[in-house]
């Protein structure tokens, strides 16, 4: 199941970005907005704002939002790191 957003024209022309960025930044502010409000995990949030674990940690970080994190991503970081 997909799902599509309509943003008006004047909304789009609205946003002060370059147009080949405004659907990559719209991803990631929403993506942050959901983790931010525990509605998504940590990989579902990084998966909707099309970024590894790495550069979706920095995003975070940036805008000062502190990580969810559990035991079981613990687990995971650790064994990640170790392979």
């Amino acid at each position: 199941m997909g799902i599509q957003i309509s943003i008006s024209d004047s909304v789009l022309q609205a946003i002060r970005l370059p147009e080949q960025r405004i659907e990559q930044e719209l991803r990631q502010e929403l993506a942050i907005a959901l983790y931010t409000q525990d509605l998504l995990s940590f990989g579902k949030a990084r998966e909707l704002a099309v970024m590894d674990k790495y550069e979706f940690g920095q995003l975070l970080g940036a805008r000062g939002v502190l990580r969810h994190y559990t035991p079981e991503e613990l687990d995971d970081d650790l064994t990640y790191a170790r392979s």
